[in-house]
C-alpha cells in the first residue's frame, strides 16, 4: 500500500476515535472501490485517488453534526471538503490535482446524476454496496439502486452476489 493512503487511513481512524460504525464503513467502502476499480481496470493514477477518496468521503458527517444536528448527504457534502483538504495536507504528499479530484469527490458523492469520472462512479457503487448492507435494506430498494445508481459490471456483479439476486 501507498504510504500516503495508509497515513490516510489512519488519519480517518483517528479522526472518527470512538465512532467504531465510522471507521468500519470508510475501511468498507475503501475495499470495495478498490475491488472495483481493479476489475474494471482502472488505471493507476485514478484508483490512487479513488482510494484516498473512499477513506476521506465521509468526513463530513462531524462537521455537518455538530453545525445542523444532521448527517444529512448534503450536508457532508457541503462540510465535508474542508474538513478533507485538512487531513489530506496534513497526511502530505497528494499534489494540487490529486487533492482537488478527491475534494470533489467527496463534495460529491451523495449527487447520483451527471456523474463525470469512473472513480466518482465507483465511489458511489462502493458505498452504496455498504450502505444498503448496514441499513439492512429491503429488496425494492436494492433493486431500485441496482437500476438507478449501478453501471460497472463489477459493482452489479458485487451487489447480485452480496444480496444473492439472481440475474
Amino acid at each position: 500500500m501507498d504510504e500516503r493512503l495508509r497515513k490516510t487511513a489512519m488519519a480517518m481512524i483517528a479522526y472518527d476515535s470512538g465512532v467504531p460504525k465510522r471507521i468500519q464503513h470508510f475501511l468498507k467502502v475503501h475495499e470495495f472501490a478498490l475491488l472495483i476499480a481493479q476489475a474494471e481496470g482502472v488505471d493507476e493514477e485514478t484508483t490512487f485517488i479513488l482510494e484516498a477518496a473512499a477513506y476521506v468521503h465521509d468526513i463530513g458527517i462531524r462537521p455537518a453534526i455538530e453545525k445542523y444536528h444532521s448527517e444529512a448527504g448534503y450536508l457532508q457534502e457541503q462540510e465535508g471538503p474542508a474538513e478533507a483538504e485538512k487531513l489530506l495536507r496534513e497526511v502530505g504528499g497528494f499534489s494540487e490535482e490529486q487533492i482537488a479530484r478527491i475534494l470533489y469527490l467527496v463534495g460529491h458523492h451523495h449527487t447520483y446524476k451527471d456523474v463525470e469520472g469512473i472513480d466518482y462512479r465507483i465511489l458511489i457503487e462502493a458505498d452504496f454496496l455498504v450502505n444498503l448492507y448496514e441499513s439492512e435494506s429491503r429488496y425494492k430498494a436494492i433493486l431500485a439502486a441496482e437500476k438507478n445508481v449501478f453501471e460497472t459490471a463489477t459493482g452489479k456483479w458485487i451487489l447480485h452476489e452480496q444480496f444473492g439476486i439472481e440475474i
